[in-house]
């Protein structure tokens, strides 16, 4: 919907920087994710690889120079980044009469989406790897798929890429048409995944690692993922000694200098220490598809190290979010108003 709004200082000069240092931030961040996974699943060079082989921004030169197809590839990650750039730029001049509210919405939405598209991924991962594993554990699998494929399966890299992988893509396809974020209901399932342990266990006298797995990689889930949404709900917990007595103004510095200082540092802390090598803590089990040892239990643990991820980039779009409409709020922009609701303020 396209989105009305008038006001003087939409389109000058302060606000189309802030609006380009936004999507920068996100552009930046998406780079940074995508250039990780040419880096270390991909055997690419890296812009500062590449930087420190030209010789470029005073960087100490490498033990060993890039050689043939390396260099090549380098140009293309460092291009990459200058023509992320270049659009963001060009996309603001282009839309200068563009609120900093419509681009808050627009973050938001987004931030939403990844964490719809997450929320449905752990859903079919959660149900379709405990069925795999229950059918191994019990020896049905081998009647169902034939020998080899319940070898297969038995590997954590294959079920990674021919069960996990698709499934993502999936709930990336699904979460573009069913928008219910679904907290509640992953909430619920938890809960559910806990009873039937108990159930199973003091009824039945049975009891697998699995169960106790898929309670752990859905309550992991929805800590994690429900934070962004919280965050743009007001739903986290405020120390408002001061704040509730705040002006509207005085609010919103709060929050714009708190997502500048303290939350966009503390998420990019965790995606550096994470991913800035082959070794950290979140790059490691993703590349090793690492599993518990817990003999027939689900193979998701290296997912739950990617949660972190989906954690960070989350709420870096929405502290974006957030700061934009907040700064709005102090340069006395109006908020955003739609067709729609244009109309039906028309109709009263």
């Amino acid at each position: 919907m396209n989105q009305i709004v008038t006001d003087s200082n939409i389109g000058n000069t302060s606000g189309l920087l802030l609006r380009i240092l936004a999507g920068g931030m996100i552009v930046l961040v998406l780079l940074f994710l995508f250039n990780n996974y040419l880096i270390f699943w991909r055997g690419w060079p890296g812009v500062l690889n590449f930087s420190a082989h030209q010789g470029w921004f005073g960087l100490e030169s490498l033990s060993k120079s890039l050689e043939g197809d390396a260099i090549q590839l380098g140009w293309i990650q460092f291009v990459m980044y200058l023509t992320a750039i270049a659009g963001i730029v060009v996309y603001v001049y282009l839309t200068r009469q563009r609120s900093l509210n419509a681009d808050a919405e627009l973050f938001s939405a987004f931030a939403a989406y990844i964490v719809r598209a997450a929320f449905w991924a752990v859903l079919l991962i959660g149900l379709t790897d405990m069925l795999i594993s229950f059918l191994r554990v019990e020896g049905f699998l081998e009647q169902w798929v034939g020998a080899d494929l319940n070898k297969e399966l038995g590997r954590s890299r294959y079920r990674g890429a021919a069960v996990h992988y698709p499934l993502i893509a999936l709930s990336l396809i699904i979460a573009l048409f069913v928008r219910s974020l679904g907290f509640i209901w992953l909430a619920l399932l938890v809960v559910i995944a806990e009873f039937q342990i108990v159930v199973s266990r003091f009824i039945f006298s049975y009891e697998q690692a699995f169960m106790g797995d898929l309670v752990r990689f859905w309550y992991a889930a929805l800590f994690l993922f429900a934070s962004s949404y919280a965050l743009i709900t007001e739903g986290h917990v405020r120390v408002d000694v001061f704040y509730a007595h705040f002006s509207a103004k005085g609010k919103a510095w709060a929050n714009a200098l708190g997502s500048l200082l303290l939350g966009l540092p503390l998420c990019w802390t965790i995606l550096i220490q994470g991913m800035w090598g082959k070794g950290n803590s979140i790059n490691s089990p993703l590349l090793s598809y690492e599993i518990s040892q817990s003999g027939y239990g689900m193979y998701v643990k290296y997912l739950m190290a990617g949660f972190l991820v989906v954690f960070a980039l989350s709420m870096i779009i929405q502290f974006v979010s957030y700061f934009l409409s907040n700064t709005a709020v102090l340069r006395g922009e109006p908020e955003v108003v739609t067709e729609t609701e244009q109309a039906e303020l028309a109709e009263v």
